[in-house]
């Protein structure tokens, strides 16, 4: 992700909160965040102390309208910490065609995205709409509708380069069509956070 993130001009610092322990100094002079990915539920508050931590992060940074983008874990961690609703139900993943409403996140981002999850976010949180849907999944993404937040539960860092790292990490279904990468274009939408993050 951090690659991506780079090469569409950011200044990047990677921050594994899980293991750090507290938040970093850094946090106050951050022009945007990105909550990404945990193997980790936000259901499982009670294995991951630091959960509520994020939780109240996520507040924050709504309160302070720092531009912030949730990807899969942090989707799923945005909506549950303004109230939503996540919940388990099984692995999927592969690549799914997606609807997208009309939002500068999604410039030329494709239809056909990488998904790997196995929690669904059932209810949006509050001030929360949703941006990106799937026939299998009602909630794929979301924006607020004051804050500059979004959340993707798909994986913009995720290309076919990435291919056997992802076999390696999370298996992979062996149909070509979960192996065709031709038009996935995900990594835009990184990109466009980094561009609507410094308008």
């Amino acid at each position: 992700m951090s690659r991506h993130l780079e090469a569409a001009g950011a200044d990047v610092e990677v921050y594994p909160y899980a293991d750090a322990g507290g938040r970093p100094d850094a946090l106050a002079d951050a022009e945007g965040i990105v909550l990404s990915g945990s193997t980790a539920g936000v259901y499982e508050t009670a294995a991951y102390p630091w959960m509520d931590e994020l939780r109240s992060l996520v507040r924050e940074l709504v309160a302070a309208e720092v531009p912030t983008l949730g990807v899969c874990f942090g989707h799923q961690l945005v909506n549950d910490a303004l109230g939503g609703r996540v919940e388990h139900r099984g692995l999927r993943k592969g690549i799914e065609t997606i609807r997208f409403a009309d939002d500068p996140l999604f410039d030329s981002v494709g239809a056909r995205v990488p998904m790997v999850h196995g929690d669904f976010v059932t209810e949006l949180g509050d001030g929360m709409e949703r941006i990106a849907a799937a026939d299998y999944y009602e909630n794929l993404g979301s924006r607020h509708r004051d804050a500059p937040l979004w959340t993707v539960q798909y994986h913009p860092e995720f290309t076919a380069a990435l291919l056997p790292q992802i076999e390696t990490d999370f298996g992979w279904p062996a149909n070509s069509s979960d192996r065709d990468f031709d038009g996935v274009s995900v990594e835009r939408t990184l990109a466009n956070f980094v561009r609507l993050s410094t308008e």
